[in-house]
This record gives structure tokens, C-alpha cells and sequence, in this order.
């Protein structure tokens, strides 16, 4: 079967490896799509990760369908339609330095248990859209880190993939208002789609004046006065310039949830954020979200399908790749793969 793998610095390879053999407990699942994420472009760039240095297997967003059960295991048949929990893997995580990667024309799940390992989608869900489970099961555990509550407001800084599913979290658990703060004017045009209640274009616009506009003033505590009534903040964007807004910007009591990553340290000055009482939260991964997003994938599918900007069949995923890594040139690219 074929795989995309890591093989040096900057470079990737499709190599035919053998297909998985299936034991009793295992499942065999044929990829009929995989995202690719931006830390696949991290792995390409140092050469992949220790101890597969030069022999990484990527992919880490699949979905596809069950081609092979083991006669031991139960509730899943050849034909149903999956999503994968990556990091339950017995042998290493799926697509970021474990032994398989979901850019591969087979996944063999071992000791597979549903609701833990994988779980069936509706067939009427289109592949590019379930393969979406996982990078949306990240912005389910960023917004999950908000601790929100219905009838608050928000703003999301970062309208790719993770921020825009953060947005439809955030709607979706009942929150007033959202806001999506960007530079790019199709992506803001996207967050609208998605439901978005207001955009903000922070190349043109100053933030907390429109925030004050969007959510009113919050009162006065100590002297933090002058600050947006906005309630929560979510970092999807990794850049120092959101964190100095949020952190001069928050009101008292107000919540942060950081998702992105960050590659440049940032100043922080505690003594004048003391009154604030600001909560900061840091969100990695999906330490519950994996499955439970999914009910959500499922019932909201064509809203998620708007974050797919570029579907592209796997016999053109070098290309996939150079895409996803050129900055600006697409949103969201999915490999896709065809039936057997």
C-alpha cells in the first residue's frame, strides 16, 4: 500500500510499505480522507520526530471506511463509515510520530474498541467533512477551556480551521455573541458563513473600540475602566500582537483560552493585570473532545463543510502539501482517496 512519509528535512516521499496484517481484535480501516494540519508542516521541516526521524508516517485527520473486523470484536461492520482517535493508537499516535499515518491508504487499528479507538458516521456525511473530526475535536477542548456559559460573548482571533470551529462551538453552546478578529477579508467572509456575529478586520479596525461597540462597556472595577463588556477571548492565531491585545483589553473576570501555537516569547506584565483577575487556559489536544465533537460534526455538517477550502485526491498530495504549507494560498486542504 502507499504512505506519505518524512524522509529528510523539507522532504516527503510516497513509499509502498506491506498492508497490515488483521488480527482477531483488529479493525483495517481503508482512508477515504485526511486534513492536513499545520504541525505536518512542522514534522516536514525538522526531518519528522524522534525515533522516526526520516521515516514518519503523517496524516493525523483521517476518516474512511471499515474494510476488515476481526472475528473478536463487536459493534462495527465491513462497509461502516469511521472517524479515528489518533492518540489512542496503540502504536504511537496516528500521523505524528506513530508507526502509521493517516495519509496511507490503510489504518489498522489494533485492539480496536468502539467509542475508544474509533465510531461510526452517517454514510450520507461526505469523508472530507468527517475528516474534520479531529482538528474540530481541538477547538471543542479550546473553547471547552473557556469554561463558557450561555448568554456570554465572545471574540475568536484566528479564522483558520481551528478558529472557525471554535466559532461554531461557541455558537452552539449558547453564547450571545461572537466575534472573529482577522486580516485576511475571505476568511472574515468565512466566519460569517459559519455564524459569526460580527467580524473585525484588525489591520483596519482597533479591536477594543469595536468590542466596546459589539459588547458594550464593562463597569469599572478598581482602575480598569473603559474596558469591552466581551466576556471570553480565544487565541487561534499565535501571533504576540493578540495576547497584548487581550491583555490590555480584558475586562475584570474575564476568561483566555490559548490553542495556538506560539513561536515568539511574549512580555507579560503581571502587576498590571492583578486587578483584572484575567484566567488564562491553555488547550492541547482533545483529552475527551475526540468523540464527543462528533455528534456536533454530525448534526452541523454542512455548516463544518465551509472550512474545507481545498479537497484534493491523493494521487496530487505532494501538491496537497505545498499547498497547505504556502501561507495564504488555502484555508483548509483535505487529501481525499478513492473507493476500493
Amino acid at each position: 500500500m502507499k504512505t506519505v512519509m518524512v524522509t529528510a528535512p523539507g522532504q516527503t516521499a510516497v513509499v509502498d510499505v506491506p498492508e497490515p496484517a488483521v488480527g482477531p481484535a483488529d479493525v483495517l480501516v481503508r482512508i477515504r480522507a485526511c486534513g492536513i494540519c499545520g504541525s505536518d508542516g512542522l514534522y516536514i521541516a525538522v526531518g519528522g520526530i524522534p525515533p522516526r526521524q526520516g521515516a514518519t508516517p503523517l496524516g493525523h485527520e483521517p476518516a474512511g471506511e471499515v474494510a476488515q473486523v476481526g472475528a473478536a470484536v463487536t459493534g462495527i461492520a465491513v462497509g461502516d463509515h469511521v472517524v479515528l482517535n489518533p492518540m489512542a493508537s496503540s502504536d504511537g499516535i496516528i500521523g505524528s510520530g506513530g508507526a502509521q499515518g493517516g495519509l496511507s491508504d490503510f489504518v489498522l487499528i489494533r485492539d480496536a474498541e468502539v467509542g475508544r479507538h474509533l465510531v461510526t458516521v452517517p454514510k450520507h456525511i461526505p469523508f472530507e467533512v468527517a475528516a474534520l473530526n479531529e482538528p474540530m475535536a481541538v477547538a471543542s477542548h479550546a473553547v471547552n477551556r473557556l469554561e463558557p456559559q450561555a448568554g456570554q460573548t465572545a471574540v475568536v482571533f484566528g479564522a483558520g480551521p481551528i478558529g472557525l470551529g471554535a466559532t461554531i462551538v461557541l455558537k452552539l453552546r449558547g453564547i450571545t455573541h461572537v466575534v472573529v478578529v482577522d486580516v485576511v477579508a475571505n476568511r472574515l467572509a468565512k466566519a460569517l458563513r459559519v455564524g459569526a456575529d460580527a467580524v473585525i478586520n484588525s489591520a483596519e479596525e482597533d479591536v477594543a473600540e469595536r468590542l466596546r461597540e459589539l459588547h458594550g462597556e464593562a463597569p469599572r472595577h478598581f482602575s480598569r475602566g473603559g474596558k469591552p463588556g466581551t466576556d471570553l477571548y480565544l487565541d487561534a492565531a499565535g501571533v504576540p500582537a493578540v495576547i497584548e491585545t487581550v491583555l490590555a483589553t480584558a475586562k475584570h473576570g474575564a476568561r483566555l483560552s490559548v490553542v495556538a501555537v506560539h513561536k515568539k516569547p511574549i512580555s507579560v506584565d503581571f502587576g498590571a493585570l492583578l486587578t483584572s483577575e484575567l484566567t488564562i487556559a491553555f488547550a492541547m489536544g482533545y483529552p475527551t473532545e475526540i468523540f464527543e465533537v462528533t455528534e456536533d460534526l454530525v448534526a452541523h455538517w454542512e455548516r463544518y463543510a465551509l472550512i474545507v477550502s481545498d479537497p484534493v485526491p491523493f494521487t496530487e498530495v505532494q501538491r496537497a502539501l505545498e499547498l497547505a504549507a504556502t501561507p495564504g494560498a488555502a484555508d483548509k486542504v483535505v487529501v481525499t482517496f478513492p473507493a476500493a
